[in-house]
C-alpha cells in the first residue's frame, strides 16, 4: 500500500506502522522479514515528527477538450470579456500527445493592434521533454523544458507582469523557469495586455479569431484552464494544481457554458484525479538496514506493529468473545458489516452508500437495547467500523441528504457506546484504547466529512443524540455531554492527573476531580483543510462553590490526557469560564473538589447575607463616629488620631468588600478592587497594631516624643501597607487575583501577603493585651485593697473579674483579635457564622 493507506491500515486494527527498530530488535526484525520473504524497502513512522497529510487527493469530474490530432480546423474559443491585464497567470491539466513532435500551441490571445498579443507554445525536444514559450505582445522567451512527453496528465501555470515583463513557468506544483524583461523595452514597455480581444484554445491566430495553420495547432487534452489577472504565488499554485479554486481577481473560470467548441473537438466529461502534494516519507532498506525516502504515494511493503500488552489485550478479547453483536449484525445486513477479528479482516473501502447501510444497520442493534452491556471485542468492533467510516472520501455528485445521515448514526452511535452500562468494557480495553476520548477524535474526523453540507444558503449544521453532537459554521465545534465522558473516564487518563495536582494544596482534604464541562473540539477549516488559530471562548460548568480552575486540551492518543499548555483562565463566574488558547483542540474544565467546599446553598446565602447585613451596620456605625470625632471637636490626642485612621481603614475595607461580588464580571475591575481590598484591610490590621503599640506605650516607660511616635504611627499604619501590597503587585501580577472571586488567590502564595502579616500582627497584639490584663487586674487589686480594705472575698474576686473582663471585651475588636476565630472555621460551619459576625460587627 501507499503510506497513508498503509498508516490507515495500521491504525484501524488498533496498531502503528513500524517505528525504526532498536539495535536489540535488529535480529528478530531480520527473521520476520526473510520468513515473508519481504526485499527492497518496508515503510517506516517517524518518532520524532508528525506527518500530516496536508490535502486529500481529489477525485474532480471535469469537461475535457480532447484535441485528435493536428488540424486547421479543431479550435474552442472563450466566451469571456478580457479586461485589460497588467499581470496575468493563466494555469491548467495537460495530456500532451506524445506523436507529435512539431511546435503546438496551447491557447493564443489576439486583439486588433497585435495579433500576437498573449500566447503559450511548445514542443519535444530529443531527450523527450515538453518545452515551453511564452510570448507577450510578439516578445518571445525562450523554449524551455517543463515536463516530460509521457502521456501523462500534467498541470502548468504561465505568469506574466507588466513591470520589469518577469515572467515564469511552473510545472507540477514546480517553478521550471522564470526571468525578466519580456517586453520591458522599447516602446511597447509600458503597455499593459490589452482588453477585448479574441481567446482561442488549440490554434495559432494568424488573424483576429481566425486563419489557422495545422502545423502549430495543438494535439492532446486539456482542462481547467483559468485566468486571473494577477500574479498568482507558489502557495496559490500549488492550491489550484491540486484543484482548489482561487476566486479573487479570476477573470476565466473553466466551464462548458462559456466555451464555443468546434463541431469536430470532442468535449467529454472524465474523473481527473488531482494531483497530491508532492511528499515524501521514510522508508527501511531491507538489506542494508539503511533510511531513506520515497514518495508517500509508492506501494511498499509495511508491518503493523503492537505494544505487547495492547497485544494480548486484543487477542483475549477475541478468544473470549460470543461474537453476539457481529453476528446479528452481519444476520440483519445479509453481508459482513463487522467481521469476527479486528487482525486478519480486510478492512474495506467504503463508499458513503456502504457506510450508511452498516452505520444504519449496527444503530438498529445497539439502540434495541437487549445486550445489556457490550463485550470488549464489541466494542472493539464497532471502533474499527467507525474507524473506517470516518476515513472515507465523500465524492462529487454524492447525495447530501445520505451524507447527513450517515452524520446522524454516526453521533447516535457514539452516544450508545459511551452508556452507563460499558464502563467495565471501556476499562478492560484500556491498553488497546487508552480511554474514550479516542471517541472524540473520531467525531472529530467525521465532521471534516460534513462539510459539503455547508452551502451558501445552508451556513450551519447541527447534529445532536442527547449528550453528544455536533454543530459546525466557519468553526468546526463538537461537544460530549459531562455524563457521556465522566463515567468512561473516570476509570482511565484522569486519575493520576487528578493525584498531582492534589498535591500542591495539602492543606484541604482533596476529594475528587471531575470534567465539569462538556468536551469540545474546535477547529477553524479553511478550503476543507484545518488550520490551528488563537480561540477565546466561554464554557458553562456546573456551579461548584469553591473550586480550582484548570483549562485542558486533551491528547486522543493518550486517551484523554489533560493539558494546560498555551491555556489561560481570563474570567471566571460561578457558573461559567471564559478561556484563551492559542491553538485549537479539545477543551474543557477540570474541577477539583475539596471537602471544606461542602456548604449547602441555603448555607452559603445565610452566610453572605450575614456578611452584608454586619458590614452594613458596621460601616453606618464606623462614618457616625467618624463624623462625631469631627463635629464635637474631642481634644486632639494620640489615641484619637490613631482611632480615626483606623475608623477610615476599616469602613473603606468594609465598603469594597459589600461591593466586591459585582465586580467580578470585569477583569479589570475586579483586579482593581482586589487591590485595594489588600491595601485597605492591611491598613485596618497595621492601625490594629499601632493601637497595640499605643497601649504598650502607656504601659511601658518609652522614652520617644509623641511628634516622633505619630510620625513611626503613620509609617507603619499607612507605609507598611502601601509596600506590601506594591511588591506583592510586582512579584505575583498574573496570579494575583483568585480564580471566582474578587480576592488575593488562595491557590497560590499570594494569599501569604495578607495573612502572614496578620498573623504577626495578631501575635503582637495578643501579648499586648496580655500584658495589659495583667498591669489592670494588679492596679484592680490594689485600688480594691485601699478603697474597700474590710471587703469580703467575693467581692474582691468580682471586682478582680470585672477589671479583667472589662479590658478584654473593649481591645479585642480594638486590637483585631476576633479575627483569630478565621483559623477555626475549617473544623465547623459554626466557626464560620461566629468569624462572619464578630469581624463584620468590629
Amino acid at each position: 500500500l501507499d503510506w497513508w493507506q498503509a498508516d490507515r491500515y495500521c491504525e484501524q486494527r488498533f496498531a502503528q506502522l513500524l517505528f525504526e527498530p532498536q539495535d536489540t530488535e535488529q535480529d528478530s526484525f531480520s527473521k520476520l522479514l526473510q520468513s515473508q520473504h519481504i526485499r527492497g524497502s518496508v515503510w517506516l513512522k517517524e518518532r520524532d515528527t508528525v506527518l500530516h497529510k496536508t490535502k486529500r487527493r481529489r477525485g474532480h469530474t471535469v469537461p475535457v477538450l480532447v484535441f485528435k490530432d493536428k488540424t486547421d480546423t479543431k479550435y474552442v474559443k472563450v466566451l469571456s470579456d478580457f479586461p485589460e491585464l497588467p499581470a496575468v497567470t493563466a494555469c491548467a491539466h495537460l495530456q500532451w500527445d506524445t506523436r507529435t513532435q512539431e511546435i503546438a500551441t496551447i491557447f493564443s490571445y489576439a486583439v486588433p493592434a497585435f495579433i500576437n498579443e498573449f500566447q503559450l507554445r511548445g514542443f519535444v525536444d530529443e531527450e523527450g521533454f515538453v518545452r515551453f514559450a511564452l510570448i507577450v505582445h510578439g516578445h518571445h522567451s525562450p523554449y524551455l523544458p517543463v515536463f516530460r512527453a509521457d502521456g501523462q496528465w500534467h498541470h502548468f501555470c504561465v505568469t506574466w507582469q507588466q513591470e520589469n515583463g518577469t515572467w515564469a513557468i511552473f510545472a507540477d506544483g514546480k517553478r521550471r523557469a522564470s526571468a525578466s524583461g519580456l517586453c520591458s523595452v522599447g516602446p511597447s514597455a509600458p503597455q499593459a495586455i490589452f482588453g477585448q480581444g479574441t481567446f482561442i484554445i488549440g490554434q495559432d491566430q494568424d488573424s483576429l479569431g481566425g486563419t489557422f495553420r495545422a502545423k502549430e495547432s495543438f494535439s492532446g487534452n486539456i482542462t481547467d484552464l483559468h485566468i486571473w489577472q494577477k500574479v498568482l504565488g507558489a502557495e496559490q499554485i500549488e492550491k489550484v494544481r491540486s484543484c482548489w479554486m482561487v476566486e479573487q481577481d479570476l477573470v476565466f473560470g473553466w466551464s462548458s457554458n462559456t466555451l464555443e467548441v468546434e463541431s469536430t473537438v470532442q468535449a467529454v466529461t472524465t474523473q481527473l484525479l488531482c494531483p497530491g502534494p508532492v511528499e515524501e516519507c521514510r522508508v527501511l532498506e531491507v538489506g542494508s538496514r539503511g533510511f531513506s525516502y520515497a514518495s508517500c504515494l509508492q506501494t511498499l511493503p509495511f508491518i503493523c506493529r503492537y505494544s505487547k500488552d495492547a497485544y494480548w489485550q486484543l487477542k483475549r478479547a477475541q478468544l473470549e468473545s460470543s461474537h453476539s453483536l457481529a453476528s446479528r449484525v452481519n444476520t440483519l445486513a445479509v453481508r459482513t458489516v463487522i467481521p469476527d477479528s479486528v487482525f486478519t479482516s480486510d478492512v474495506q473501502d467504503m463508499n458513503l452508500s456502504v457506510a450508511l447501510d452498516a452505520l444504519d444497520v449496527l444503530a438498529t442493534v445497539l439502540r434495541e437495547g437487549e445486550m445489556p452491556m457490550l463485550e470488549p471485542s464489541d466494542l472493539l468492533a464497532v471502533l474499527q467500523l467507525l474507524k473506517q467510516v470516518s476515513d472515507i472520501e465523500v465524492q462529487e455528485g454524492d447525495e447530501l441528504e445520505m451524507l447527513e445521515q450517515l452524520g446522524q448514526y454516526y453521533i447516535e452511535i457514539t452516544e450508545l457506546i459511551l452508556e452507563e452500562q460499558n464502563i467495565g468494557t471501556w476499562s478492560s480495553i484500556s491498553q488497546v484504547i487508552k480511554g474514550p476520548m479516542a471517541v472524540v477524535e473520531l467525531c472529530d474526523r467525521m465532521v471534516s466529512l460534513l462539510v459539503p453540507l455547508l452551502t451558501a444558503e445552508r451556513t450551519k449544521i447541527t447534529i445532536q443524540h442527547r449528550n453528544v453532537g455536533l454543530h459546525r459554521v466557519t468553526v468546526k465545534n463538537m461537544w460530549f455531554g459531562y455524563g457521556s465522558l465522566q463515567r468512561c473516564l473516570s476509570g482511565t487518563g484522569t486519575s493520576a492527573v487528578s493525584q498531582d495536582m492534589a498535591a500542591s494544596d495539602r492543606e484541604q482534604k482533596f476529594l475528587s476531580t471531575t470534567v465539569g464541562t462538556a468536551v469540545i473540539s474546535s477547529t477553524l477549516l479553511s478550503d476543507y483543510q484545518e488550520i490551528s488559530t488563537s480561540v477565546r471562548y466561554r464554557l458553562q460548568h456546573r456551579n461548584f462553590h469553591v473550586f480550582s480552575l484548570f483549562l485542558l486540551h486533551v491528547s486522543p492518543d493518550a486517551g484523554g490526557m489533560w493539558s494546560t499548555a498555551g491555556c489561560s483562565v481570563m474570567m471566571s463566574l460561578p457558573d461559567s469560564t471564559a478561556c484563551f488558547c492559542n491553538h485549537t483542540t479539545n477543551f474543557a474544565i477540570l474541577l477539583q473538589v475539596y471537602e471544606m467546599q461542602q456548604m449547602t446553598t441555603k448555607e452559603e446565602f445565610t452566610l453572605q447575607t450575614l456578611t452584608f447585613i454586619g458590614c452594613g451596620v458596621s460601616f453606618c456605625a464606623l462614618i457616625a463616629t467618624f463624623i462625631l470625632f469631627l463635629v464635637v471637636r474631642v481634644p486632639k490626642s494620640e489615641r484619637t488620631t490613631v482611632h480615626k485612621n483606623l475608623i477610615f481603614a476599616l469602613a473603606a475595607g468594609e465598603a469594597l468588600l459589600m461591593f466586591s461580588e459585582l465586580a467580578k464580571t470585569n477583569q479589570v475591575l475586579c483586579f482593581m478592587v482586589t487591590a485595594f481590598l489588600h491595601l485597605f484591610f492591611m491598613a485596618a490590621f497595621s492601625w490594629m497594631l499601632v493601637e497595640g503599640l499605643l497601649l504598650w506605650s502607656k504601659v511601658v516607660a518609652v522614652n520617644m516624643s509623641e511628634d516622633r511616635r505619630m510620625k513611626f504611627y503613620y509609617v507603619t499604619g499607612w507605609g507598611l501597607p502601601v509596600l506590601i501590597v506594591g511588591v506583592t503587585l510586582v512579584t505575583s501580577f498574573n496570579k494575583y487575583v483568585a480564580a471566582n472571586h474578587c480576592w488575593l488567590n488562595v491557590q497560590t502564595n499570594v494569599i501569604w501577603a495578607f495573612v502572614g502579616p496578620v498573623l504577626f500582627i495578631l501575635a503582637v497584639n495578643s501579648f499586648v493585651l496580655l500584658r495589659v490584663v495583667m498591669v489592670t487586674v494588679a492596679s484592680a487589686r490594689r485600688r480594691s485593697k485601699m478603697l474597700t480594705p474590710n471587703s469580703s472575698l467575693e467581692n474582691q474576686i468580682g471586682t478582680q473579674i470585672w477589671a479583667t473582663a472589662k479590658p478584654v471585651l473593649v481591645l479585642l475588636p480594638v486590637l483585631g483579635l476576633t479575627w483569630v476565630c478565621g483559623v477555626l472555621v475549617h473544623l465547623s460551619i459554626v466557626w464560620a457564622y461566629i468569624f462572619i459576625v464578630l469581624n463584620s460587627l468590629q
